[in-house]
């Protein structure tokens, strides 16, 4: 039987279609409304609001808890400052990638980490140590994401301490009187916040929140107008861009944080699981393939589905499967894994991997497209990730709390 997160319902009167998805056993709207644009709209122009509980929630405490996670994630931990948070990947002894996720620190001693999938099993088996506990907090939390241009504005009617927040920053705050922990983080590529509660006042966080929000367009936003945003903003969802290295059968399934794009976030001369063999690759250059953007040709898509007698297709195309690339001479390149159009880019787009002598922006390469049960071809350009990044996003905002004392 699916179970209810904290915020169900408030949700439940939401979602017009009344069409629900399952999402780690929870019951997830794909969207509220019949049309996912306006609340994809309500992510770039409002407030949009995504229910996260779903996600896995650990608390990793005590002493050895910053060495433990230097240990496990690809990014150190232990050098994070108590009210901020890092994104990071972590893998498997071979160096690839079982999952990622941002590490909030909470405390001196303590960090928070959410997941989507299950990982509690795997975090205790390395936590062999006395001064490393890991829980699993999952049911006494309810985590909503506020997205978009006009969450700040709503959160500093309930709260100064949004003022100053930075990027990745993480705060202790009350919400009129509702005990929260507020992250500078989000799965958008816009200006966002993430709200942890405990599960017993969700829905009281829920009602202040569109109480306050009412006039700035807040809107519950599901998994559809999710997706088209998160793949504007360049970010990998697992199980659609890449896989768990955990799961995978054999190693063409599984790929390292450079095959990935995240080569950023390694640093081969600091230990960590999988290092010795991330270290190899960068050796031998064994790199495979890199993650970059596709951008399609509009005109050559439209003559397409013209030629078909077909109106070429633009708001609500969203694809997060596998669609072949080939090179200009029609041989096969590499694949696509999702693929939308942009309405805010007003072009179609795509996130694709690719073999490293067409990685470069530019590269001219055609994406496999299935009209009418038939597979045809269509121009398409690498471009780097992301499509679209807001100054926004990562801009301060407000007062920071030494300038307001």
């Amino acid at each position: 039987m699916p179970r209810q997160t904290p915020f169900f319902s408030r949700l439940e009167p939401y979602n017009k279609p009344k069409i629900w998805d399952h999402w780690a056993g929870y019951l997830s709207a794909p969207r509220y409304q019949y049309s996912a644009i306006t609340e994809y709209y309500a992510i770039r122009d409002g407030v949009g609001v995504f229910d996260t509980s779903p996600l896995f929630k650990y608390r990793i405490s005590g002493s050895g808890a910053g060495g433990f996670l230097d240990h496990v994630m690809v990014r150190p931990m232990s050098d994070l400052a108590v009210g901020k948070g890092r994104y990071s990947c972590w893998c498997n002894p071979e160096g690839f990638v079982m999952e990622d996720g941002v590490v909030l620190r909470a405390g001196e001693d303590e960090f928070l980490l959410a997941t989507v999938q299950p990982n509690l099993r795997y975090l205790r088996g390395l936590a062999s140590s006395n001064d490393v506990d890991v829980d699993d907090i999952s049911e006494a939390y309810g985590v909503l994401a506020l997205q978009g241009p006009h969450s700040h504005t709503v959160l500093r009617r309930l709260t100064s301490d949004v003022d100053g927040l930075g990027y990745f920053g993480v705060a202790r705050t009350l919400l009129r009187n509702i005990p929260v922990m507020l992250s500078r983080t989000g799965f958008t590529g816009d200006l966002g916040y993430e709200i942890w509660v405990e599960a017993e006042s969700a829905v009281a966080l829920f009602d202040l929140l569109f109480e306050e929000g009412g006039g700035y367009n807040i809107k519950p936003v599901g998994e559809t107008a999710l997706s088209m945003a998160r793949i504007e903003a360049g970010l990998l969802l697992i199980d659609v861009d890449f896989q768990s290295a955990r799961f995978a059968w054999v190693d063409a399934q599984r790929e390292t944080p450079a095959e990935l794009g995240w080569g950023w976030m390694v640093d081969v001369d600091r230990e960590f699981i999988g290092r010795s063999a991330i270290a190899t690759e960068y050796e031998t250059g064994s790199t495979r393939w890199s993650t970059v953007g596709l951008t399609i040709d509009w005109h050559e898509y439209e003559r397409l589905y013209r030629g078909l007698g077909l109106v070429a297709p633009k708001e609500g195309v969203l694809a997060q499967e596998t669609m072949t690339v080939y090179r200009s001479d029609g041989t096969y390149a590499g694949y696509a894994t999702s693929f939308v159009y942009s309405s805010l880019l007003k072009r179609h787009i795509a996130i694709a991997k690719l073999p490293l002598d067409l990685a470069k922006p530019g590269s001219a390469v055609q994406l496999e497209l299935v009209p009418i049960h038939r597979p045809e071809n269509v121009q398409a350009t690498v471009v780097d990730l992301p499509f679209y990044a807001p100054a926004r996003k990562t801009a301060m905002i407000g007062t920071t709390r030494s300038e307001r004392t």
